[in-house]
């Protein structure tokens, strides 16, 4: 039996162009080899990333040593395997390319994704974890991919936006050096209400928030004499990972602003309108009782 299995994987397949036989016993120690490497190479990702992981470096550099390491050892498993097969590098690099030449035309943008993701892995514009904006949407990247990069919306649907997309479009990175936002509150309050409490009073309900940065100091602008409202503005920074944060901290500084305007009787504007009627003969104005208003809406 020994013998037999012995022989059947001597069996000769086909001879390479220089002469060497390709055997099955080759073929089949090729496959275990590139199936070993691969499972092996995602081991070793695997437990790089975890032991890197407990150190302080940032989630999406973990993520480039483990794809570095895994296409590493993918890499010396397909020489390996090309030694085994009897295959010089050169015909290699050759037969290579002539089919890297006639895919590309048919897979340009795959192609043109792959790469871009490589590129973005190495300039690092857009991280893992970054807060972006693209578009007309906001998002926190969670995944950079070989062909995709995967974000989550701030309303929690996850998108896979093109690596090649996130190079070509306007991007806005809000985390890319820190997470210090610059943001604003705006607003308006009556005709005739005091200007300098009102000042004063949103620099208070500003300053009160922890969130908020002392440094740059908060400040506080008249910005105008609005159609309806005398209008102000509260330009402060703060520290944020997300959308919703900053809505919250915005939020809680409106809700403060009416607990002090209401303890000073300020008025928050609304929009109004004054009618000015202009007429030579004095307006007639009658009250009528409830059922002669409907007779005589029902006659006309």
């Amino acid at each position: 039996m020994i013998t037999d299995l012995k022989a059947a994987l001597d069996f000769v397949i086909v001879k390479m162009p220089g002469g060497q036989p390709l055997t099955i016993g080759q073929v089949v120690s090729v496959l275990v080899l590139l199936i070993v490497g691969y499972i092996g190479g995602r081991f070793i990702g695997f437990m790089l990333g975890r032991r890197l992981e407990r150190t302080r470096l940032r989630p999406d550099v973990v993520y480039i040593l483990k794809r570095v390491v895994f296409f590493t050892i993918i890499v010396l498993v397909v020489i390996t395997a090309l030694g085994l097969l009897g295959i010089p590098l050169t015909a290699f690099a050759f037969a290579t390319g002539a089919l890297a030449m006639g895919v590309g035309f048919g897979a340009q943008n795959i192609l043109n994704n792959f790469i871009s993701g490589w590129i973005l892995m190495a300039e690092r514009p857009i991280r893992i974890d970054d807060f972006i904006e693209i578009d007309a949407w906001q998002g926190t990247v969670e995944r950079v991919g070989n062909r995709s990069t995967r974000i989550r919306r701030t309303d929690g649907v996850h998108l896979l936006v093109p690596n090649s997309q996130l190079l070509e479009r306007t991007v806005v990175n809000w985390t890319l050096v820190d997470q210090s936002i610059r943001t604003t509150v705006r607003v308006g309050v009556e005709y005739g209400s005091p200007v300098h409490l009102v000042s004063d009073l949103i620099m208070q309900a500003v300053t009160e928030q922890k969130q908020i940065k002392t440094t740059p100091t908060p400040s506080v602008v008249f910005e105008d004499f609005g159609d309806n409202a005398l209008i102000f503005d509260a330009y402060f920074w703060c520290d944020v990972t997300g959308e919703r944060l900053l809505r919250e901290i915005r939020s809680d500084i409106r809700f403060r602003l009416c607990d002090l305007f209401a303890e000073n009787d300020i008025i928050v504007a609304f929009p109004q309108r004054d009618v000015h009627l202009d007429t030579s003969d004095a307006l007639e104005i009658r009250v009528l009782p409830a059922e002669k208003q409907a007779s005589e809406t029902t006659r006309k």
